[in-house]
């Protein structure tokens, strides 16, 4: 099944982002230790198109179980990068 989650950045995200972003570019590369399938992530911009306020990926895995397992281990949510999470499952029909 597929799943999105949708996470803002803190107010004070960007020291954190850039302090940990790192470790959350090599925790990407692992998801399979997960379950979970990267289908697409990247950061959310501001409508200038650089500063980063947040994150988004769509996901594959099993269940919601391994979303949110995935999710919790993520270096930026341990460092808590993110104020706002939403996990959603979904259904593609186009593209």
């Amino acid at each position: 099944m597929l799943y999105v989650i949708h996470a803002r950045d803190a107010v004070d995200a960007a020291p954190k982002r850039a302090a940990h972003y790192p470790a959350h570019k090599a925790f990407l590369n692992d998801a399979q230790q997960f379950g979970v399938t990267i289908i697409m992530s990247g950061p959310l911009v501001a409508d200038e198109g650089e500063t980063r306020v947040g994150s988004h990926f769509v996901l594959e895995a099993p269940s919601r179980k391994e979303i949110e397992a995935f999710h919790h281990a993520d270096p930026f949510f341990k460092a808590g990068v993110w104020s706002e999470v939403f996990i959603t499952a979904f259904i593609k029909t186009i593209g």
